[in-house]
């Protein structure tokens, strides 16, 4: 599930929860928001990307100067050549060799196969630049990065409704039997089918509510909801939202409860920039109520 979000996106979980009414809550919410921001903001956060380029067969050149396959404003003139033949990328210098300061993996550069492993990709460094090569479906994309971003400098802040103990929910936990998966559509048009261990049901003004997770790790031991609700009309993201969870109380297998914090729900990356690749939310997951908790429309 990694490959649907991609890395460095830190889930932030509903752990250490306590009285949603009482002032240490009041506080955790507060740490939750200030960590999130900051995160997104980082050198390396979603707000720092910059490009997510279709790695063809044969050569993708990257650098500054005009005739790069991929010009970025503040890389070298001729940066790298990554040259992709049956699913192998390989690193080549440009003519000169690499610019001064440049890395892969933390050791100056030279002629390499890269790594598109979602846990260990090769990253490739020159100042505040860091790429990395990723698939998604059948595809290889380049991924960049740039402290420099105009969307990272920018950065305002975020938008969060007020915190409101009326939706911190504990739901029931139905698991799912027979396993089964859910089509999981992303912002490429690609599907994926990503399995699901259960259901959470609860009451909400008055309504009976389902939603169905997926595991994006299992090291990890939360669960990871795509959803959205009748705020995407209004004040929310339009295309949905994200919330992660502790496990149920009785683990993934078994009945139980689930704790639904939806004063964490927090947008996609592809809300902070344009070259992220978000997964949507699966049809189970679309809610015709409203839930107006949780992290509001950035650019409003």
């Amino acid at each position: 599930m990694k490959k649907l979000l991609c890395l460095v996106f830190v889930a932030l979980s509903a752990t250490g929860q306590t009285n949603p009414g009482n002032a240490a809550y009041t506080e955790q919410i507060h740490q939750f928001r200030a960590q999130r921001a900051k995160n997104l903001s980082s050198p390396e956060g979603w707000l720092s990307l910059v490009a997510l380029q279709w790695l063809k067969p044969g050569d993708t050149t990257v650098g500054s100067a005009l005739g790069n396959t991929l010009q970025l404003d503040h890389a070298p003139a001729h940066l790298a050549t990554f040259r992709l033949a049956n699913d192998t990328v390989t690193l080549v210098p440009p003519t000169g060799g690499f610019p001064a300061g440049t890395t892969i993996d933390g050791k100056p550069s030279t002629s390499t196969k890269l790594s598109y492993d979602d846990n260990h990709p090769s990253e490739l460094r020159n100042g505040g630049l860091l790429m990395i090569v990723i698939k998604r479906g059948d595809r290889l994309y380049l991924r960049v990065k740039d402290a420099q971003a105009p969307t990272r400098t920018n950065f305002h802040g975020l938008n969060w409704y007020a915190s409101d103990s009326r939706y911190v929910v504990t739901a029931k936990w139905i698991p799912s039997n027979p396993p089964h998966s859910l089509t999981i559509p992303n912002v490429l048009g690609q599907i994926s089918h990503e399995p699901s261990p259960g259901t959470a049901e609860f009451t909400i003004n008055g309504q009976t509510v389902r939603l169905e997770p997926v595991i994006e790790d299992p090291a990890d031991k939360t669960l990871f909801f795509i959803f959205r609700d009748t705020t995407s009309k209004t004040t929310t993201y339009q295309a949905g939202r994200f919330l992660y969870t502790s496990l149920p109380s009785n683990g993934v297998d078994k009945p139980g409860t689930i704790v639904l914090d939806f004063n964490r729900t927090q947008n996609p990356p592809c809300v902070y920039t344009a070259f992220a690749t978000c997964p949507l939310p699966p049809q189970q997951n679309r809610l015709n109520i409203p839930i107006p908790a949780g992290e509001k429309r950035y650019h409003d």
